[in-house]
């Protein structure tokens, strides 16, 4: 877990796929946080993302870093633990300006039953289960 953190955080900018309806959804994110052995990422629960998460939550991430790339594949599922959300914007000071922990907005989603892949045009592909 910690290897497929230590590479979305080098990163800095990972794109999520989401599903709205059957059309799939990129878009580009900056918050991955680890919590409690878990992948989290953070969002408001107004955004579109969110209500395909929620309706949905079948997912995917990818990133690139020096020529290697990682997939994270699972399901994003909401954890409305206070501590989680207050963990992520602690990690993240500069969302305290449009979220909080205690809002009703401000939204923790952590992957399960998910893969992680690391590949590179060079070596074999790793697999890493979360």
């Amino acid at each position: 877990m910690q290897e497929v953190f230590d590479f979305i955080k080098k990163a800095n900018t990972y794109f999520l796929a989401t599903v709205d309806g059957d059309q799939p959804r990129v878009r580009p994110f900056g918050t991955i946080d680890m919590f409690n052995g878990k992948l989290y990422i953070q969002t408001g629960l107004k955004k579109d993302v969110a209500k395909q998460l929620l309706a949905n939550p079948k997912a995917e991430i990818s990133a690139c870093v020096d020529g290697s790339w990682i997939r994270v594949c699972g399901k994003l599922v909401l954890d409305d633990n206070r501590e989680a959300r207050k963990h992520m914007l602690d990690n993240y000071p500069s969302l305290r300006g449009m979220y909080n922990e205690d809002d009703g907005n401000c939204a923790v989603f952590c992957f399960t039953d998910a893969v992680a892949t690391i590949c590179s045009f060079t070596t074999a592909p790793k697999t890493i289960q979360l």
